[in-house]
């Protein structure tokens, strides 16, 4: 087990698949205690706790929507009563539901903005005094090059992704003075089960936007997310970071 992080306390939202599953093995391995939130998938939350626990890291699993303000805090509670403090809060949780602003229905609109961006607000909100508190920490937000560029049939996606953002800077600014660092990490095309599942065409189009010709792995991802929670990264906020391979470019 890496030093990276050792001691440290992480909650990561999302955790139970895809990026979010990478993030929690990668701080794990760098020696933190790694606490994560899921929503639909719990065989996959119980199998990643399982195997966190295999390896004598100290885990936890939480049950949460993201757009549940009250639940947010109760998260944060029971994870500083669990492991005695928070150090390292990372926003990942999030879901898509695409279509073109003519046809985005209401409901797609509002539980899109609801988990991808209230839902950062609600964690923020919840962990903030405990980092200003410390006088120290890491907020970590997983946004995505859409929410600089923009994308055919996402307004939705975008417009989150964008916000959290502008969240992220507002943040960096409010927490600097409690040494407290806020970034957001933009990954591009990802091999999740989403983009497995997408049409063919849809990913080779994809595909032929990022310059290096293949597309990313979740722990691409992650790694730069360990880097940025460590003392490494201690002079780094406000920063929006490209994890895509140039796609963006």
């Amino acid at each position: 087990m890496s030093s990276l992080l050792q001691g440290k306390v992480a909650l990561v939202t999302g955790g139970s698949s895809g990026i979010g599953t990478a993030i929690v093995r990668i701080l794990a391995r760098e020696g933190a205690h790694v606490a994560f939130t899921y929503r639909r998938n719990k065989q996959g939350a119980d199998d990643l706790l399982a195997e966190l626990e295999s390896t004598g890291s100290k885990a936890r699993a939480y049950h949460a929507d993201m757009a549940d303000f009250a639940r947010s805090q109760e998260v944060v509670d029971d994870v500083c009563k669990a492991f005695g403090t928070l150090d390292i809060l990372v926003n990942n949780a999030g879901q898509n539901q695409d279509s073109v602003i003519w046809k985005m229905t209401e409901a797609a609109w509002d539980e899109v903005i609801a988990t991808d961006l209230k839902g950062v607000f609600n964690y923020v909100r919840a962990a903030v005094p405990v980092l200003r508190e410390k006088k120290s920490g890491r907020i970590i937000t997983v946004s995505s090059i859409n929410g600089l560029r923009g994308r055919f049939g996402q307004s939705n996606y975008a417009a989150a992704k964008a916000g959290v953002i502008g969240l992220s800077k507002t943040l960096a600014k409010e927490l600097g003075r409690a040494s407290v660092t806020v970034n957001v990490v933009c990954p591009g095309l990802i091999a999740t089960k989403m983009v497995e599942e997408m049409p063919d065409d849809f990913k080779q189009k994809a595909l032929e936007e990022i310059v290096l010709g293949r597309i990313g792995s979740p722990e691409d991802v992650g790694e730069l997310i360990a880097f940025l929670a460590s003392e490494k990264a201690r002079h780094i906020t406000g920063e929006v970071i490209k994890v895509d391979g140039g796609q963006y470019i």
